[in-house]
């Protein structure tokens, strides 16, 4: 919003640093340690989950709920509504920003920029909107505890990790808070020489291409490129449903700025499918879209994917609405991101809401299975790093980093919340896994 020459200065950094001190009279830091677990004794615990069902695909809820059935952390991943009205029980310092919705370790990852640079950053963003920041901290911390578990990490390693998060968190808010706007508008995560973790992913990344993608989603058959399928990962759809598709994606054109517009009309569709993503998300419609430009040699790979209002909205209230689901990710993604996938946008198809995006073009995230005592460190501390970025670029990084503060009170809150945390998504497992076969 414009303002005018007169309009006053935002306060220093070093007075709403103090103003986040003052915070924690109210909400000490000790109280985000707080969670008794609730031992589930009826399917009136789990509701949350089935809540969000409304607006899916009936037929692909069973493999939805055999994917959360495989361990506690693949169930974890796949009930964010759940953790969500649980967090809406907990303490907050009254600082809000641009959540992710759904931290985890498995949700961020490496990515191509428009100029092809790799970075790593966030990488999902269904369950984004204005909220506590406390939400991302304690579903990330959690999951570290919970997936550290099934790599075999022992507890008290997975405890320094979480720890080693959080104080990543506070000491990247610290260095933001002084930061000059426009350059935390661009600062990047990229390669570095000390973080062998970080370029296992990068060399990852660099090879999942669109020609890698061509070969392995598409089929040759006479003459014409087209999509395998492979029921119910990847299946074609009707003749009508993929033409309301590709129409579709003139309305996703407009979203896009001018030179990105132009790069993309230059494409052509050739063929249209249904595939099943993630956890979380089964049960959505999601579609993509196989288009050539320049040739057979540049292909394109474009994922429409529905989006149903945010977990999180029932327990925010009217002050998150918003007027279409995929702008509000696709926004909230630009807005937490550094660099967006070039091709973010969003549509409708037949009356519902839809994220238009690039499939998987150089993206690749961290298998947890393979976290050792020192990549679970490294990884933590890179986490913790990226979630800082993202608040501090969308709320008040001085604030907040005032709040969290330098002693380790926070970082042994969250901690306590985690492994509490962890042990409810346990008992919660074991109740959905005796009920949703």
């Amino acid at each position: 919003m414009a303002r005018s020459p007169g309009h006053a200065l935002l306060a220093s950094p070093q007075e709403r640093y103090a103003a986040g001190r003052r915070l924690r009279r109210q909400v000490p830091r000790q109280s985000h340690a707080t969670w008794t677990v609730a031992t589930p004794d009826s399917t009136d615990r789990l509701r949350p989950i089935y809540q969000v069902n409304k607006g899916r695909l009936a037929r692909l809820l069973p493999e939805k709920y055999r994917r959360m059935r495989m361990s506690p952390f693949a169930f974890f991943r796949g009930a964010a509504p759940l953790m969500a009205a649980d967090l809406a029980t907990t303490p907050r310092s009254g600082v809000t920003v641009q959540i992710c919705g759904d931290a985890h370790v498995r949700n961020l990852g490496a990515y191509a920029a428009v100029d092809g640079t790799l970075v790593f950053d966030l990488n999902d963003f269904d369950e984004t909107t204005v909220g506590p920041w406390e939400w991302d901290v304690k579903r990330f911390a959690t999951s570290l505890i919970l997936a550290g578990e099934e790599s075999g990490l022992s507890r008290a390693q997975c405890d320094v990790s979480v720890r080693a998060f959080v104080n990543s968190y506070r000491t990247h808010l610290t260095m933001f808070a002084t930061m000059r706007f426009a350059r935390l508008a661009r600062y990047l995560i990229t390669r570095r020489p000390d973080s062998p973790l970080l370029e296992e992913i990068f060399r990852e990344a660099e090879r999942v291409t669109p020609m890698r993608n061509l070969k392995k989603l598409t089929i040759r058959r006479g003459g014409r490129v087209r999509f395998h399928d492979r029921p119910p990962l990847l299946e074609h759809v009707s003749a009508r449903l993929a033409a309301d598709v590709v129409s579709a994606l003139g309305g996703y054109a407009a979203t896009l700025n001018a030179s990105r517009r132009r790069t993309f009309e230059r494409y052509h569709p050739v063929d249209v499918a249904f595939k099943l993503v993630g956890t979380g998300s089964v049960g959505t419609r999601d579609y993509v879209v196989l288009l050539f430009g320049n040739g057979p040699g540049d292909p394109l790979f474009i994922q429409v994917k529905q989006e149903l209002p945010s977990c999180y909205a029932p327990w925010l209230g009217r002050s998150v609405s918003v007027g279409h689901q995929g702008r509000r990710v696709a926004e909230g993604q630009q807005m937490m991101q550094t660099l967006s996938d070039p091709f973010l946008g969003y549509t409708n198809v037949r009356g519902r809401e839809y994220l238009v995006r690039q499939l998987a073009d150089h993206k690749a995230a961290l298998d947890p299975t393979g976290l050792d005592r020192r990549t679970i460190l490294e990884y933590a501390i890179l986490c913790g790093e990226v979630l800082a970025k993202g608040h501090a670029r969308t709320g008040d990084a001085a604030m907040l980093a005032g709040y969290a503060g330098r002693s380790q009170k926070l970082d042994l809150a969250i901690q306590a919340f985690a492994v509490t945390y962890a042990q409810q998504v346990r008992a919660d497992f074991k109740l959905f896994c005796t009920v949703s076969r």
